[in-house]
């Protein structure tokens, strides 16, 4: 995709939605750390719901360690993979106040270095708790920049360097939240909303869905 259609793709974006938000809910850097590892091949929803009455319990790494792995399952059994999560979930809490005195530490091989913690939950606290400029690619995030030419890559990590490099700064900010939204909600994998899409002009996806009358 050429830079002026870069910039008005993302131009759009921010003219319908100038600052958007993630939907997990986590009120702070600790707990939205917890939920975006919960997160992980599991819906923003399904975390949501667990979540409220976990952090009630346990909103610290303190508190989350003494509530122990085996009362912490009971909380996100309803979540994918809940005993590898609480398994990563107890030993990060414990990494986190051994080595950084109890506190998210703001750096991509400091946050890598966690349990269960990969480039992409990294980006994303980095992103929301920090405002780093950094774009998470996920699922949705990968089928976005492949499909409309924005980005295409055979890989996430490739997807992600060449959003990083194509992306105006000054858009950095809020790509990872558009371009996810816009996954999730209207680029969809299987019947892509192409006739309510913002940027359907400028995308390189040539099997658009047509309008329903």
């Amino acid at each position: 995709m050429k830079k002026e259609k870069v910039a008005e793709f993302y131009r759009r974006f921010a003219a319908k939605n100038p600052v958007p938000k993630g939907e997990l809910e986590g009120g702070t850097v600790y707990t939205l750390l917890v939920a975006v590892v919960l997160s992980a091949q599991a819906t923003d929803v399904s975390v949501n719901k667990a979540t409220p009455a976990l952090f009630k319990a346990a909103e610290t790494p303190e508190k989350m360690v003494t509530l122990g792995e085996a009362r912490l399952k009971d909380y996100i059994k309803t979540i994918g993979l809940f005993n590898t999560k609480a398994k990563n979930i107890i030993a990060l809490s414990r990494l986190l106040l051994e080595k950084h005195g109890g506190r998210v530490p703001r750096d991509r091989e400091a946050l890598e270095a966690l349990p269960g913690v990969g480039r992409k939950t990294a980006n994303v606290v980095l992103n929301i708790a920090f405002g780093e400029p950094t774009i998470a690619v996920d699922t949705h995030i990968f089928r976005v920049g492949n499909r409309t030419g924005l980005a295409p890559g055979k890989t996430p990590f490739e997807v992600e360097q060449k959003l990083l490099k194509v992306t105006p700064d000054d858009r950095k900010l809020h790509a990872h939240h558009w371009l996810i939204l816009h996954g999730r909600y209207i680029c969809k994998a299987r019947a892509p909303r192409c006739p309510d899409c913002l940027v359907r002009d400028l995308c390189a996806y040539k099997a658009k869905t047509p309008a329903v009358d």
